[in-house]
């Protein structure tokens, strides 16, 4: 999942909500940060890769946020994702959308604006509690938009909408940079933005980048790896180190 790259998404951004230790397979992942519980899922196809040349992917992920005492969780505010050297992104030829197209847009909208950007999607459950009141789940799709590729830097955008209690667009700005350090090749940023004036928090979520040539892998040596941490509202921070395996060709 967060194998290679990125984020992406996403990811992005959210799917780093990982936490400290080392999960490898290609089974559901539950781990635990201080109050935090976290269940993680992810997989890309096709898992059969040439050895020494790159080809095309599809990324898929999920995961559930929780606490273990039943309180709302922190907003998740930063994840910094490191991906395997043997992945790569390549946005080359694909219509670029800017962040100005998608703020203050619903779903429809920002899709009708950069239709032809859209390289992946998905949905997302976020749980939203104000002062003095219960907490209230609200759900929006997921849209992966490329932002293009710019200066070494390549810039995605996940887009979504809340309607009530909570009514607007929330867009997640992911940056993503060629990198060398030792198993890693990738380096993410995804940022995400308040939500509800913070007080809403990812609660689950599910994601695919599925636009062809987009994501691309090699298996070099039976696995692809990538090292997440995830900064918190309340200033937690959660790493882990994610291995899924490959069958080279």
């Amino acid at each position: 999942m967060r194998k290679y790259l990125m984020l992406v998404t996403a990811v992005a951004a959210l799917i780093a909500v990982s936490v400290a230790g080392i999960a490898t397979g290609a089974k559901p992942v539950t781990v635990e940060a201080g109050n935090l519980v976290v269940t993680v899922n992810g997989e890309f196809k096709p898992n059969k890769l040439p050895k020494k040349k790159m080809a095309p992917i599809k990324l898929f992920a999920s995961g559930k946020i929780a606490t273990k005492d039943g309180t709302h969780p922190p907003a998740l505010k930063q994840v910094i994702l490191k991906t395997d050297k043997n992945g790569a992104i390549n946005v080359k030829g694909i219509p670029v959308c800017k962040s100005g197209q998608l703020q203050s847009r619903d779903t429809k909208a920002a899709e009708k604006a950069c239709k032809k950007a859209i390289i992946g999607s998905g949905k997302t459950t976020v749980e939203v509690q104000f002062p003095e009141q219960p907490p209230i789940d609200v759900n929006s799709k997921l849209v992966v938009f490329n932002g293009g590729f710019k200066g070494g830097t390549t810039t995605l955008f996940i887009h979504a909408y809340f309607s009530a209690p909570v009514t607007g667009a929330i867009v997640t700005t992911v940056k993503v940079k060629k990198k060398k350090e030792g198993r890693y090749g990738l380096n993410s940023v995804a940022t995400i933005p308040k939500i509800a004036g913070g007080s809403g928090s990812v609660k689950s979520f599910n994601l695919a980048i599925t636009k062809k040539g987009v994501l691309t892998a090699k298996c070099a040596d039976g696995k692809l790896q990538a090292h997440a941490t995830s900064v918190f509202a309340d200033g937690t921070k959660a790493a882990a180190t994610i291995i899924r395996p490959c069958k080279g060709t």
